[in-house]
């Protein structure tokens, strides 16, 4: 489609995740072009938080994942804190005490990964993995053939261009945040439900909202506030 957007699609993959299986939360992580692992998408602000941080890091479930190509599994972080000891403190402190992450591949090369978290440490049931494995090979699916990608550069160049869209995301999130007093969560949902009501990409709106053209208070559901008011 003319208006495939692949940010909303992978923050749609993890709502999906959360709502059709036994997790608590989810998260997509891209390599780009330069191998540089970067946060596509989440389901929630702190699953997005430990992903960055697991990133930023360069430890946890997801990196291990993408370095390997293979599903990584931890039933209870607290019990595997020896294996990534940063990461552990990190994802207690957000809340998740249970961790497994799927590759998204086309043929053998890794693209990113589908991390999912739960609050209790009892693991993600077998059921769940395998669906999780059957939606991250169908994302994979529909970021590249679309565009009938066959060469590596264009596959990178095509994430890398969604990467960087998500910093124009985050920018937005964050002014509809102070100008709304919403917390990152809502200012999300605000910013996604203007721009399916009026058929806009997301990417699009991000944009015009950190450059000043985008009509905050339509974007926020609320009235106009007129000089002198």
């Amino acid at each position: 489609m003319d208006d495939f957007d692949v940010l909303d699609y992978l923050r749609m993959l993890t709502e999906r995740c959360v709502e059709l299986l036994d997790v608590s939360a989810a998260g997509v992580v891209l390599s780009d072009r330069h191998g540089k692992l970067q946060v596509a998408a989440a389901s929630s602000e702190n699953a997005q938080l430990l992903e960055l941080f697991a990133v930023q890091a360069h430890e946890g479930p997801c990196v291990e994942c993408i370095r390997t190509g293979q599903p990584v599994v931890s039933h209870d972080l607290q019990a595997d804190k020896n294996r990534w000891p940063r990461f552990t403190a990190a994802a207690l402190v957000t809340g998740f005490h249970a961790s497994h992450a799927v590759p998204m591949r086309l043929r053998r090369d890794v693209i990113g990964v589908l991390a999912m978290f739960k609050t209790e440490p009892n693991g993600v049931d077998p059921l769940s993995s395998d669906l999780a494995q059957a939606l991250a090979d169908v994302a994979t699916i529909g970021i590249l053939q679309e565009r009938a990608i066959s060469r590596g550069d264009l596959i990178a160049g095509q994430l890398q261009a969604a990467l960087t869209s998500r910093i124009s995301i985050e920018q937005a999130k964050g002014i509809l945040a102070e100008r709304g007093n919403l917390d990152m969560e809502q200012a999300f949902r605000a910013l996604r439900g203007y721009a399916r009501r009026n058929n806009r990409r997301l990417t699009e709106l991000a944009v015009a909202v950190t450059d000043g053209s985008a009509d905050i208070n339509a974007i926020l559901d609320r009235p106009a506030v007129r000089e002198g008011e």
